[in-house]
């Protein structure tokens, strides 16, 4: 479906999280910034993002993907993802 339309959001978040299930988180991480180069405000790649981040042991990186995340949360007034969000950043910088 992907090759198909390439440009389509979800697929393409969709694809991250099935390399999340194998275990590549490098695959993920690319694919969840592909992600958000087709939509920036796509939120739920943020946390995702900030988790493969962790795997692959990029601590700095996984918190400015949280924070990125976190700003956006606020902007979508999504309350639920701010909170998740948070919660990741106050784990990390515990």
């Amino acid at each position: 479906m992907l090759k198909e339309e390439p440009q389509d959001v979800f697929l393409n978040y969709a694809l991250a999280v099935e390399f999340v299930g194998e275990g590549k988180y490098e695959e993920a991480e690319k694919q969840y910034l592909k992600t958000l180069e087709l939509n920036k405000e796509y939120l739920p790649c943020y946390y995702q993002l900030g988790q493969a981040a962790e795997k692959l042991k990029k601590e700095k990186e996984a918190l400015e993907y949280y924070k990125r995340g976190a700003d956006l949360a606020k902007k979508q007034n999504n309350n639920k993802a701010l909170n998740e969000l948070n919660e990741a950043i106050w784990l990390l910088e515990d």
